[in-house]
């Protein structure tokens, strides 16, 4: 389980990015953040691993605190809290399967790290990891070789090779094209459930929060202003969050983009009958 308390991040410039914000996320809850530029999603994000400091309020694990950590003990949290990146932040010239085995480098020691000589048993893990998010047979593959939709399951695969208490997600779909965005984030979901994974998926895309989310978490200036299911999230709820705006538009072609995709999904399926 994942809980803030009161967490506030200011700069020294003054701005704060996120102010006296709290909640909790239980085992196996998926919570999709929502919000304009510079409502402080991300900032949110990286102060629970501390990639950024939160300036005060706490941020516990299961039970353990993470703000109160020095380093070392910080570096042996961070192991269990998987991160998933926009921009994938694969190691291009690396196989895919060394880049997924890069996930274990928080419990090998230095000389393995180094050479890269795993063990049998971190090998067998990244092979399954594989198998799960349906790239085993771009094992040897050359990360750069890669699709986006392709580069994104590496990326999940990596996270999940550090043994996660804890999934954080920034703009997973966001390079990705309709269809792919809404295959990582079923694949996402399904891997949450699988594992009783808690996390949090910073998304732009509100439709297809709408569509996955279990629970939706909207920021507007640095503040939680809407915390609830995905179909509590009405026009009038949007309106505060972002402004005003098309929602009904926006909802229509996103229904048409899924709509033409089973569509497409059905003529395959006659024709290879």
């Amino acid at each position: 389980m994942l809980e803030l308390k009161s967490l506030t991040k200011t700069y020294k410039t003054g701005d704060k990015a996120l102010n006296d914000v709290s909640l909790t996320v239980p085992e196996g809850q998926v919570v999709g953040l929502i919000g304009p530029s510079g409502a402080g999603k991300s900032t949110l994000i990286r102060c629970i691993n501390r990639l950024v400091e939160p300036t005060s309020g706490s941020v516990s694990i299961s039970g353990r605190s993470i703000t109160g950590q020095g380093q070392r003990e910080l570096r042996a949290m961070r192991r269990r809290i998987g991160m998933i990146f926009q921009e994938y932040a694969l190691v291009e010239r690396l196989t895919v399967m060394e880049n997924v085995l890069s996930g274990r480098l928080g419990y090998v020691g230095f000389w393995t790290s180094f050479t890269r000589r795993y063990g049998a048993d971190d090998i067998g893990l990244a092979y399954r990891l594989l198998d799960r998010v349906g790239l085993m047979h771009q094992a040897d593959k050359r990360a750069d070789a890669l699709s986006g939709g392709q580069r994104q399951r590496v990326g999940i695969a990596r996270a999940l090779a550090q043994e996660p208490e804890l999934l954080l997600v920034d703009e997973p779909t966001a390079s990705l094209d309709p269809k792919t965005s809404r295959q990582i984030m079923r694949l996402l979901i399904e891997i949450c459930a699988e594992r009783n994974l808690p996390a949090i998926v910073n998304i732009h895309d509100v439709p297809l929060a709408q569509q996955f989310m279990q629970r939706i978490i909207g920021l507007r200036a640095g503040e939680i202003v809407f915390d609830g299911p995905a179909d509590a999230l009405g026009e009038t709820v949007l309106t505060e969050i972002y402004g005003a705006e098309d929602w009904n538009a926006m909802r229509k072609g996103a229904e048409e983009d899924e709509s033409a995709e089973a569509e497409q999904a059905a003529e395959l399926a006659r024709l290879g009958a």
